[in-house]
Formats: C-alpha cells, structure tokens, sequence
C-alpha cells in the first residue's frame, strides 16, 4: 500500500494527521506527519523528511504539501525522484481523506485522486444545500442561461 507524507508548515501537517485519524483510525503506520517550524534550515527538514520516507516503509509516497514555493513543498520536491512518489501541493483535509481511502491504486491514480479531492472539496457554503447554490444571486435576465 501506497505511504502518505504531509509536509508542512507547523503545526498543519500533525493537525491533518490527526483528523484523517479520528475519520481513520486504522491508517495512522501508513501516513505521518512533517510540521516544518519557522526556525528549521532547510537541510535539518530535508533530513527529517527522508527519516519519516523511511519510517513508512513502502516502495511508493505520496507527498502532499501546503504552500506550492514555500519550505516545506521545496523540502518535498527534493524527496521526489518521479518514480517511486508523486507530490500534490495544497493539501487540505478532503484531499488527505480521498488519498487515505485510496491508498491501494496506483500512485499516478492516487495523485490524481488527491488533487480532485482537494479541489472538489472546496466549495462556497450558504443556508440551502450545496447543489442549489450555484445560481445567481441576482434576478435572472433573459440573457442568463444555465448548463
């Protein structure tokens, strides 16, 4: 089964574990958690990064981050070899969820599954239900139209 590593800015990374296992309790050996701390060098995080890779166990990581560009991401674009790991950038907690239920597909899939899991969990959130809130919220003219 395919390992998950959340890279990210202190004290994210421990706090998505954490909820991923309150939703999945059985998951917590095959996803840790790297919080990157203000003061961290770079190479002290890189370092901690390949103990956590190794402590999974598994031939292939998903690495998911917070901030593309930022320390934590570049800590987990140096992991990645392309072969044995995929990153996705943006983590929040739908895209861990879809990655932590998705664990025995492909990486290519997983990663796939992660960055749609992320995106589609993002949604604007009014007083009626979701589906009905894609409309306007202006008085329809005969120039609107639906799809």
């Amino acid at each position: 089964m395919i390992g998950i590593l959340i890279i990210a800015h202190a004290p994210l990374a421990t706090a998505l574990r954490e909820c991923a296992l309150h939703v999945f309790p059985d998951c917590a050996t095959g996803v840790l958690a790297l919080d990157v701390l203000p003061h961290d060098a770079p190479e002290d995080s890189l370092a901690r990064a390949h103990e956590a890779m190794t402590a999974l166990g598994t031939t292939e990581v998903l690495l998911l981050s917070d901030v593309f560009g930022a320390t934590p991401c570049n800590v987990a674009q140096q992991l990645g070899d392309g072969l044995h790991t995929r990153l996705v950038a943006g983590v929040n907690l739908p895209m861990l969820l879809r990655s932590v239920c998705y664990r025995h597909e492909s990486l290519e899939a997983l990663a796939a599954r992660a960055h749609a899991g992320g995106t589609q969990g993002v949604m604007p959130v009014g007083s009626t239900a979701p589906q009905n809130q894609i409309g306007q919220r202006h008085a329809p003219s005969h120039r609107d139209h639906q799809q």
